[in-house]
C-alpha cells in the first residue's frame, strides 16, 4: 500500500509542477499578484509529494520488499542496513528520484528564503524550476519508474553492485546531486532575468549564494568520490579522468567561473551577458553529465544505465532547455549594456582572465571526454583518451590560474598598476622560488613537477595571506589584527577557499612527483623494502562477511626494526553479484600514506602484492574540503544570506517584457 502511495504522490507531483510552471509565469507577465503568489505554496507541496515518494521507496529497500523490481535488482536480505539505504540511490531509477527530490528542495528553499526577491523574479525562478521538474518526473515515469511491481516476487534479491557497498558511496552521491542539481538555480535565475529583461547588481548578489551552495556541495561530492576511488578500487590513484569523473568536474569548473563572474556583476555591473551565459552553461554541463552517466554511450565503472532510449530522452531534455535558454539569451544579450568601464589592468580584467582559463579548461575536458564517441560515430574507430592527454592539455590552465590568482586578489577595481601589486607580492615570490629551488636541489634527478607544485602552492598560499593582511589597512599592529578579525565573512571564505586550492596543488604535485611504487609476488613470511619501510606478508587467511567471502592478508610495516602498523588488505567476492572487489590496506598519515593491496594467488605460490608510499595524499582532499569550507563561511556573510541592500538598488532594464 505504501509503495502505491509513493507512486501516486509522484504522479501528483508532476501535476503540481506543471501548474507551477505555467500559472506564476502568466502572473508575472500580466502582473497578477495572486497568480504569482501561487508559486511558493506549489513549490512546497511539490517537495512534500516527492519527499513522500522517496520515503516510500526507502521503506521498500529497508524492509526488503521484493515485490518491487528495483529492490530485487539492487538489494539482498543479508546486506547491511546502511547499504540497503544507499541502495535507494545506487541505481538509475532511485538516483533519478533523488535527483528530482533535490530539485524540489531547491525550489522550496527559494519559496522559504526568497522573500527579499521581487515578486515577478521569484515567480519566474520558481516556474523555471518547475519546468525542469516536469521534464525529469516525466522521464522517470515514462522510462525509469522506480515503483514497477513484479507479478511473482522472488525470495531474495540480486544484491547491490559490490563496488557501491562502501560507506563513501553512501554519502558521495547525495552531495554530488546537491551540487549537480543545484546548478539549476543559477540557470533558473538567468532565464528569469532574461524573461524579465533585468540584470543588475542586485541580480548578481541574489544569484551568488545559490551558485556558491551548489559549488560547495559539488566540491564535497567530487572529493568524496575521489577519496572512495583511492581506497576502494585498489588502483592507487586519486583521479583517473574517467568520463563520469569528468562529468562532475565540468560543471564545477564552469560554476567556479560563474562565481567569479557574478562578483563583477555585483560590484561593477559589467560582464552581464557573459555571466548569464555561464549560468546557462553550468546547468547544461550538469545535464551533459546526466546523459553520460545514464545513456550508456560511454563505458565507466560509475555508469548507472546503458539504455539508449533513456539517453535519447535526456538529449531531448538537454535540447529543450539549452536550446530555449540560448535562444532567449541570443534575443536579449545584445541589450545587456555594461555600466562599469575598466582598464586592461584591473580586478575586472583579472576576473575575466580567471573566467577564460576556467572555461577553456572545461571545454578541453569536454572534448577529451566525448572524443572517443565522436571517433566511433564519424570514423568508426575505437579510441581511448586517457591521463596523458588530460594532464598535458589541462595542467597549463591550472598553472595559469595559480599564477594569476594572488595578483588578481590585490589589484583594485576599474584601474590598477600591475607593478604595485607585484611589489606587494615580492615576499611571496621570493619564498615560492626559494622553496621550489630547495626541493629541486633535494630531490636529485626526479620530476620537475614537485618543485613547480611547491612553488605554485607557496605562491598562492602566501598571496592569500598577504591579501588578507593588506585588507587591514595601515596603523599599529594591534589595530590591524583587530580589523583582521572584523573582516567580512565573505573575505574570510574567499581566503580559505583559495588557500584550499593551494593545499590541493601541493598534494597533487607531491603524490605525482614523489610516489614510491612496488609490484611483486610475495609468499607468507617473506619481506621486502618499500622506501624506508620493510613490508612483511605474515599471513593470508579466508574469511566471510555478511554477504561476501574474503581473502585477508596480514602485512606488518616496520621502520628501523620498530613496528609502524599492521595492515589488512582484502580481496572480496560477492557470490550473489558474482563480482570481486579490492579493499586496500592504508595507513593514513599527515605526511604520507602507506598503501598495500593483496592480489590473486599465483600458480607458483605466493600472492601478487602492490605497495605504494603516497606522500601528502590526504592534502589533496584536505584542500578540497577547505575550498568547500570557504564556501560555507562565505554563505554565512549577511550580504549573501539576505542580499542586504541589493533589492534597494535601481534596476537596469535590458529588454522589453
Amino acid at each position: 500500500m505504501l509503495t502505491e502511495l509513493g507512486h501516486f504522490t509522484l504522479v501528483l507531483a508532476l501535476f503540481v509542477a506543471a501548474l507551477q510552471s505555467v500559472i506564476p509565469l502568466v502572473g508575472a507577465h500580466k502582473s497578477w499578484s495572486g497568480w504569482m503568489a501561487m508559486a511558493g505554496p506549489a513549490a512546497k507541496i511539490q517537495l512534500l509529494l516527492i519527499g513522500f515518494s522517496f520515503a516510500a521507496l526507502t521503506h521498500a529497500f529497508v524492509t526488503s520488499d521484493f515485490s518491487l523490481k528495483l529492490v530485487v535488482e539492487n538489494s539482498h536480505t543479508l546486506k547491511p542496513l546502511i547499504y540497503k539505504i544507499s541502495g535507494v540511490w545506487g541505481n538509475h531509477e532511485g538516483s533519478l528520484l533523488l535527483w528530482t527530490l533535490i530539485l524540489a528542495l531547491y525550489g522550496a528553499l527559494v519559496a522559504w528564503f526568497g522573500g527579499n526577491l521581487p515578486d515577478r523574479l521569484r515567480a519566474r525562478v520558481l516556474a523555471v524550476q518547475a519546468m525542469i521538474a516536469v521534464a525529469f518526473i516525466l522521464f522517470m515515469l515514462l522510462t525509469s519508474n522506480p515503483f514497477l511491481r513484479l507479478a511473482v516476487p522472488p525470495f531474495n534479491g540480486q544484491d547491490l553492485n559490490p563496488l557501491l557497498q562502501d560507506p563513501g558511496l553512501a554519502f558521495h552521491p547525495p552531495f554530488l546531486y546537491l551540487g549537480y542539481v543545484g546548478m539549476s538555480m543559477p540557470f533558473s535565475f538567468a532565464v528569469a532575468a532574461l524573461l524579465e529583461g533585468r540584470v543588475d547588481a542586485a541580480w548578481g548578489r541574489w544569484v551568488r549564494p545559490w551558485t556558491l551552495a551548489a559549488w560547495m556541495f559539488l566540491s564535497v561530492g567530487i572529493a568524496l568520490g575521489s577519496w572512495w576511488a583511492y581506497y576502494e578500487l585498489g588502483w592507487g590513484g586519486f583521479w583517473f579522468w574517467d568520463p563520469v569523473e569528468n562529468a562532475s568536474f565540468m560543471p564545477w569548473l564552469i560554476g567556479s567561473a560563474l562565481l567569479h563572474s557574478a562578483i563583477v556583476v555585483e560590484k561593477r555591473e559589467s560582464l552581464k551577458a557573459w555571466t548569464i551565459l555561464l549560468a546557462i552553461l553550468a546547468f547544461g554541463f550538469s545535464l551533459i553529465g546526466t546523459f553520460i552517466v545514464r545513456s550508456g554511450v560511454i563505458t565507466s565503472v560509475h555508469a548507472f544505465a546503458s539504455d539508449p532510449d533513456r539517453g535519447m530522452f535526456i538529449l531531448v531534455i538537454l535540447g529543450i532547455f539549452m536550446g530555449g535558454a540560448l535562444t532567449l539569451f541570443t534575443a536579449r544579450a545584445g541589450t545587456m549594456e555594461a555600466k562599469g568601464v575598466f582598464s586592461t589592468v584591473s580586478r575586472e580584467s583579472g576576473l575575466v582572465l580567471n573566467n577564460l582559463l576556467l572555461t577553456v579548461s572545461c571545454f578541453v575536458v569536454f572534448i577529451g571526454t566525448i572524443w572517443p564517441l565522436i571517433a566511433e560515430i564519424v570514423w568508426n574507430r575505437t579510441l581511448s583518451v586517457g591521463a596523458p592527454f588530460f594532464n598535458a592539455a589541462f595542467t597549463p590552465f591550472m598553472i595559469g590560474i595559480a599564477l594569476a590568482l594572488p595578483i588578481g586578489g590585490l589589484i583594485p577595481w576599474k584601474r590598477a598598476e600591475l607593478g604595485r601589486a607585484l611589489r606587494t607580492l615580492r615576499g611571496a615570490l621570493v619564498l615560492a622560488v626559494a622553496l621550489g629551488a630547495l626541493v629541486w636541489a633535494m630531490q636529485s634527478g626526479r620530476s620537475a613537477l614537485g618543485p613547480i607544485g611547491v612553488g605554485l602552492a607557496t605562491w598562492v598560499g602566501a598571496g592569500v595571506l598577504i591579501d588578507l593582511w593588506q585588507r587591514t589597512g595601515r596603523g599599529a599592529l594591534g589595530d590591524r589584527f583587530r580589523r583582521l578579525r572584523r573582516l567580512p565573512r565573505a573575505d574570510w571564505g574567499k581566503a580559505v577557499a583559495h588557500f584550499g586550492f593551494a593545499v590541493s596543488i601541493f598534494g597533487i604535485s607531491a603524490i605525482l612527483a614523489w610516489q614510491v611504487e612496488d609490484i611483486r609476488v610475495l609468499r607468507e613470511g617473506e619481506s621486502y623494502d618499500l622506501g624506508p619501510y620493510t613490508i612483511t606478508l605474515q599471513d593470508v587467511r579466508e574469511g566471510e562477511g555478511s554477504n561476501y567471502f574474503t581473502t585477508i592478508a596480514e602485512m606488518r610495516v616496520e621502520r628501523g626494526g620498530a613496528t609502524v602498523t599492521v595492515l589488512h588488505p582484502e580481496k572480496r567476492i560477492y557470490p550473489v553479484a558474482g563480482m570481486p572487489t579490492t579493499e586496500a590496506g592504508i595507513d593514513h598519515g599527515l605526511l604520507r600514506d602507506i598503501y598495500l593491496v593483496i592480489g590473486d594467488a599465483q600458480d607458483g605460490g605466493g600472492y601478487a602484492v602492490r605497495g605504494y608510499i603516497k606522500p601528502f595524499a590526504n592534502w589533496i582532499w584536505g584542500g578540497a574540503f577547505l575550498m568547500a569550507l570557504g564556501g560555507i563561511i562565505s554563505l554565512t556573510d549577511r550580504r549573501y544570506r539576505v542580499a542586504a541592500g541589493a533589492a534597494r538598488r535601481a534596476p537596469v532594464v535590458v529588454g522589453a517584457e
